[in-house]
């Protein structure tokens, strides 16, 4: 049973645990497919680790890649302009209903002065001049605008002053009434007009000036942000700050273009306080950061709607050309592009509906260039760079902790596998070490052996004069003959239950108990492989390989008197040595089939053996479609009749020096199925058609039956 505890996550725990033994069997099956150890590292670093929680190249970049769909998906980015729009709606319509309040008051307080008593003999006509410049004194009203006059002042005036009052406010009311429905549609021209308009609500008046503040402090975050902090208060000694630096920066950018050494230690020694704590440390790196930044807002702009990107851009200019900054960032931009060409600024396709303020669309766009960024860093990995380059903690902030545990250990994936012994270095390259190649040879064993079925295919019987012994752990009682290997435990054990408890014990023949023992044939093999072309194109290849490992393996650890040789066979046959095998592949420009060559070397190999079992296991996916005859090669395919009649005579003499063919075919085409046919009838062998899923089963299948056979 397991248990499991469960904690709160901390950013302490390990979400990629490895180990070496782990890495090197994942390596095992990247090996056998790619026949090249350094390509196998580079792909198991591009894949990762099936089942494990090791996240490869490729995932990386999936997982930014879908990081950046959720922003695409999930943001508005015409908000940034509807979210100003929307403020300045609110403000025109406080103003509209403070000047309705404001009449309504007035009208409220002039009919309240009408019952009173008829006005003294001394009063003013209020049709004269001087009665409407008393009427406007005592409201407090001027030409350009009004302030709300107070209650007592309200109730101090005459009946005819009071209506004169709201007569002026009710005219005044209807020209700013006008004003604003006159607006701009447009919201920089409308905010450019209502800069000059003289507000009659005081809130409404408040909602603008605050609107103002808001748009001056986004746009230049969105020009600085790396100043923003120092940008948190827009007085004006602050922005006069602001004028002179980049005043200063553009005489450095002149000197420089003119071929000078411009003094960055002075400009930042007047200037430091403005950048904070992350100042930068050299002219080049200011560079940098301004030209992305700028970058980003081009590429705000170029992911809007044409209105909308219109809307922004002319509220930006309005807002530079009022802080007196318009022409100096004009002159910083051009000299900017010629130090510092970039591309098109990037267009990204926002589909989503949140809404974002154009500083949090700021932060949003750096992200996305970020993002742009780091997928071009995972690109150059992939194709040559390696992963050393690669920054962990960028990772970490862009994606999360697991991906960035998963770089660090694709960063020490070699450095575990050498200290573990599976590979070497040897000059540039990385080499299997002998603990590697049997490490391979296992795991292709263990792979074949849990798939395998418990079927009869392939068995043959061994003669008892097999030259080795071994004992298994099945017990019987002992017959004359049979190896005296004493389970004393179970002998002594029938003696007590013969004569019951006492002492001594007595032993008689009939208590002894032995071990059953197993006779293995000693036996010579040679494993022809196909390697041809075709037994790549159709997916056969990877699969035969990982039998010749497992073979191999199975030889070199359970039968270490047996011997296995390997010959490979396309249009020339040749032995492989085992050192070779996890680095074998297909012969890419060797299309043809040279079987007779592949028995004429398979022959002289078991010659060296005069005793036990000699064999031949051959694996190929097509008949014969080449031939050696007088030292000359021979090709055709169809496979012609030579071909065919020199390939079975090398099998008659293979049979005739008691060398047995067992053949396994990946293929069941009429011509091949005939030639099969042929061949087991000459030698007597056994034929199987099988796929490449179940080839090594088959062949394991065959050699352990016919190495072991109770004999007692």
């Amino acid at each position: 049973m397991h248990s499991y505890k469960y904690s709160m996550w901390d950013g302490s725990q390990k979400v990629v645990e490895l180990q070496e033994d782990d890495l090197m069997e994942e390596l095992s099956d990247y090996l056998l497919a790619q026949g090249d150890l350094s390509s196998a590292l580079r792909m198991m670093m591009q894949r990762g680790m099936r089942g494990k929680p090791l996240l490869g190249l490729q995932d990386l970049l999936q997982r930014l890649r879908t990081r950046r769909q959720q922003h695409l998906d999930q943001y508005n980015l015409n908000s940034v302009v509807d979210e100003m729009k929307k403020k300045l709606d609110e403000v025109v319509s406080t103003e509209r209903e403070g000047i309705q309040k404001r009449v309504d008051e007035t009208r409220r307080r002039a009919d309240e002065a009408r019952p009173r008593a008829t006005p003294p003999q001394d009063a003013t006509d209020a049709s004269t001049p001087q009665s409407q410049a008393q009427a406007q004194q005592s409201s407090g009203m001027s030409g350009d605008g009004a302030t709300p006059p107070s209650g007592d002042q309200q109730q101090d005036l005459s009946p005819e002053m009071a209506e004169q009052l709201l007569k002026m406010l009710e005219k005044q009311a209807a020209d700013k009434a006008q004003f604003l429905q006159n607006l701009p549609k447009d919201m920089p021209g409308a905010l450019k007009q209502l800069q000059e308009y003289e507000f009659m609500d005081p809130d409404a008046k408040q909602k603008f000036d605050e609107l103002m503040e808001l748009i001056k402090q986004q746009v230049m975050d969105s020009l600085f942000n790396q100043m923003q902090q120092r940008l948190s208060d827009m007085s004006p000694d602050q922005m006069q700050q602001m004028r002179e630096m980049i005043q200063d920066l553009n005489q450095m950018l002149k000197e420089r273009l003119q071929g000078g050494q411009p003094d960055f230690d002075s400009f930042m020694d007047k200037h430091r306080d403005m950048f904070g704590q992350d100042a930068p440390q050299n002219l080049d790196e200011l560079l940098q950061r301004m030209q992305q930044q700028m970058s980003q807002m081009q590429s705000l702009m170029e992911s809007m709607s044409p209105q909308q990107r219109q809307q922004l851009s002319e509220t930006v200019q309005n807002m530079l050309q009022d802080m007196a900054l318009r022409e100096e960032l004009g002159e910083l931009n051009q000299m900017l592009d010629v130090m510092m060409p970039h591309d098109r600024p990037q267009r990204y396709p926002f589909r989503g509906d949140d809404s974002l303020s154009m500083q949090e669309a700021m932060h949003l766009m750096d992200e996305l260039s970020k993002l742009e960024d780091l997928e071009k860093e995972l690109r150059a990995a992939q194709y040559g760079d390696g992963v050393d380059k690669l920054d962990a903690e960028k990772i970490r902030e862009l994606l999360g902790e697991e991906e960035a545990q998963s770089l660090e250990a694709l960063k020490e994936l070699t450095k575990m596998l050498e200290d573990a012994g599976y590979i070497k270095k040897m000059g540039e390259r990385f080499e299997l070490t002998a603990r590697g190649m049997r490490k391979i040879g296992q795991k292709a064993l263990r792979d074949i052996f849990e798939r395998m079925k418990k079927d009869r295919f392939g068995q043959h019987e061994t003669e008892r004069r097999g030259s080795g012994v071994e004992r298994i752990e099945e017990v019987k009682p002992y017959q004359f003959g049979d190896a005296f290997l004493l389970n004393l435990e179970k002998t002594v054990m029938n003696a007590v239950q013969r004569e019951g408890n006492g002492l001594p014990v007595q032993l008689v023949p009939a208590d002894f108990e032995v071990y059953t023992t197993e006779h293995y044939s000693q036996s010579s093999t040679v494993l022809m492989l196909d390697l041809s072309w075709s037994m790549a194109r159709r997916g056969s290849f990877y699969a035969a390989k990982k039998v010749v490992l497992a073979l191999h393996n199975l030889i070199k650890t359970q039968f270490p008197r047996d011997h296995l040789y390997i010959v490979g066979f396309s249009t020339y046959a040749r032995e492989l040595k085992a050192d070779q095998l996890p680095y074998i592949t297909w012969d890419q420009s060797e299309p043809y089939t040279n079987m007779q060559q592949g028995f004429m070397i398979s022959q002289k190999l078991l010659g060296r053996h005069k005793a036990g079992t000699k064999q031949i296991i051959m694996i190929s996916d097509g008949e014969p479609t080449a031939h050696i005859e007088r030292g000359q090669i021979f090709l055709g395919y169809p496979p012609s009749p030579r071909t065919i009649q020199e390939t079975l005579r090398e099998v008659k003499r293979c049979t005739q020096g008691g060398i047995v063919i067992n053949t396994f075919m990946l293929d069941r085409s009429y011509y091949l199925k005939e030639f099969v046919n042929q061949l087991t009838k000459i030698n007597r062998g056994r034929a199987f058609y099988t796929s490449p899923d179940k080839l090594g089963q088959y062949i394991l299948v065959d050699y352990l039956t016919g190495k072991r056979r109770r004999v007692a």
